[in-house]
């Protein structure tokens, strides 16, 4: 442990990093509290899980599917211009979801105003970790800035639960989204006025195919799997609330997420610190394979509240890792002329991974309950592990040529 806290002391003495953290930490506050704010008071509005988990992916895959567009327009016209489009139509489409579902408005405008807000949904994250790419170029000190870059995440998603928690518990899902859609508006303005986007580099250059980074095979292989796996976190993201519900206690939801989040923040500050032997492709699978066994156990053991609680911290423990792992894999095998794209495609498939996993967990928790949603995702978790060992072996094709 005192080597890992060294190595950490040592990284951030260095010029920006400290300041980079600070500003990431605070300006991705959003990300903890839209998704769940947004499930519970539309829960509460349209009445079942369904039809609000299905909202909430319909954001999600919207996002995903405009992220791309939206980081190659970051890397052609820098990142400015789509950061402002973004930070003011965001805010007013989650209003709309918000005032449209409150009034009764139609399912479809309920739906439409969702798409919207994920379609212009802030680049905060990808920018970031683009600026972290361009900030070093060894893989290792790449990998540490990821890992403390995904224990921020982690922290923004044991805060940003834990908060739309305590409002559900003193106020209602109506405070909570509305609140959430407030800490929107905060993360842009302070994003945009901390000055880390003077350390975004843009690559001049006129050769761009149309594919962008898809070009490049290995990176469909990191891209495929991240989905599978954050397929799993989507049925997680319905499944706890869900379980909250259905034990009467709506706030237990928010507290399985923080304990999720909480155990994804140790296990990516242990990583960070830590050397590894196996190269990257090998802890990424490992990392999977692992996660694949609380999900199991969260559908064999619904009882006692405390063991759920504590499986639900284990397997958090293993998402950073993962995450991580991910990241480090993108920056190396994207061309830098595509960096922020890359990452957009990489948030593209994380998001519509989360996206299709809270429709899909929304309709099996309404329809067979809350063990075959865990299942489901504990099956899904052992495939993308095992095509990972396949494909990505550093022995195969597709990796040898990892030190291009």
């Amino acid at each position: 442990m005192k080597s890992i806290a060294a190595k950490y002391v040592a990284f951030l003495r260095q010029p920006h990093v400290a300041r980079l953290l600070t500003v990431g930490l605070v300006s991705r506050m959003p990300i903890g509290m839209v998704g769940f704010s947004m499930l519970m008071f539309l829960r509460e509005a349209l009445g079942n899980f369904a039809l609000a988990g299905t909202a909430v992916g319909v954001c999600f895959v919207s996002m995903a599917a405009a992220g791309p567009i939206v980081g190659r327009a970051i890397d052609q016209l820098g990142p400015r211009k789509p950061l402002f489009v973004t930070g003011v139509v965001q805010p007013l489409a989650l209003f709309g979801v918000w005032l449209s579902a409150d009034r009764g408005a139609p399912y479809g405008v309920v739906l439409a105003f969702a798409a919207l807000s994920g379609v212009f949904a802030s680049p905060i994250t990808t920018l970031t970790r683009t600026i972290w790419r361009n900030l070093f170029e060894r893989e290792e000190d790449r990998r540490t800035a990821f890992a403390l870059d995904s224990v921020t995440i982690e922290i923004n998603f044991t805060l940003g639960p834990a908060v739309v928690a305590g409002v559900l518990a003193l106020a209602s899902p109506r405070a909570a989204f509305a609140l959430a859609i407030a800490v929107v508006v905060m993360a842009y303005l302070v994003y945009l006025g901390s000055g880390v986007l003077a350390l975004f580099r843009r690559v001049e250059t006129q050769e761009r195919h149309l594919l962008g980074p898809l070009t490049e095979p290995r990176l469909w292989l990191v891209f495929i799997t991240i989905f599978g796996t954050c397929l799993c976190f989507g049925l997680c993201e319905v499944g706890y609330p869900a379980y909250g519900t259905f034990r009467v206690d709506a706030a237990m939801g928010g507290v399985l997420l923080a304990l999720n989040a909480m155990g994804s923040a140790v296990g990516g500050a242990i990583y960070g610190g830590m050397h590894f032997k196996a190269p990257v492709e090998r802890q990424y699978a490992v990392a999977m394979a692992i996660m694949g066994v609380p999900l199991l156990l969260h559908a064999l053991f619904l009882e006692p509240a405390w063991f759920f609680a504590a499986v639900a911290f284990l397997l958090g423990v293993f998402i950073a890792p993962t995450i991580t792992a991910h990241s480090v894999l993108v920056s190396r095998f994207a061309p830098a002329k595509y960096a922020t794209e890359a990452f957009t495609w990489s948030s593209t498939f994380i998001v519509s991974g989360l996206g299709a996993g809270m429709a899909l967990g929304g309709a099996l928790v309404e329809n067979a309950g809350l063990r075959p949603a865990f299942a489901a995702g504990a099956a899904t978790m052992a495939a993308m592990s095992l095509a990972a060992f396949v494909l990505m072996s550093p022995r195969s094709p597709q990796t040898v040529r990892a030190g291009d």
